[in-house]
């Protein structure tokens, strides 16, 4: 079962894999031109647990991280493609979020067994402070992979 989710509608489902003993991995990020890095990412995640719920940045948040002219794909069609892929148990809209004070209450409220980041991931230590508070781990499940970034496909072309 797939589905696209608001931060409300996840408290409920986190609830209930909680109480059947499921292992919860969040994942986060952009996810702006769906490539082969992210899909290795999605794929490696999952199989650190048992449900991949992948937070995804909003449409405010990318322009703010990316720059001007981005996002490509609105936050829905970024969230579709992810739901389509297969990997995705849930993909969690997010809001706007400014501050790392806004990432860590996420992480208090969805309260995830795993956090799935990549190697060199710049927010590491911050998913790490939040980690510590619920008793969560923070696996590398992969190494950055050369030439599959979405900024580089957008420079190539």
């Amino acid at each position: 079962m797939k589905k696209i989710i608001t931060l409300e509608q996840s408290q409920d489902i986190i609830k209930r894999f909680k109480n059947e003993a499921k292992t919860i991995v969040l994942a986060g990020g952009c996810f702006d031109i769906l490539h082969l890095g992210h899909l290795k990412f999605l794929e490696a995640g999952k199989s650190q647990g048992d449900i991949l719920i992948v937070a995804l940045e909003s449409d405010e948040n990318v322009k703010r991280l990316k720059g001007q002219g981005r996002p490509i794909n609105q936050q829905i069609l970024r969230a579709e493609n992810l739901n389509r892929t297969g990997l995705v148990d849930y993909v969690l809209l997010l809001p706007d979020m400014r501050s790392d004070t806004d990432y860590l209450r996420l992480v208090k409220a969805l309260s995830p067994d795993v956090i799935a980041v990549t190697a060199g991931d710049p927010q590491f230590k911050n998913k790490q402070k939040g980690a510590k508070i619920v008793g969560a781990q923070v696996k590398i499940v992969i190494h950055h992979l050369s030439g599959f970034s979405t900024s580089q496909i957008l420079n190539n072309l």
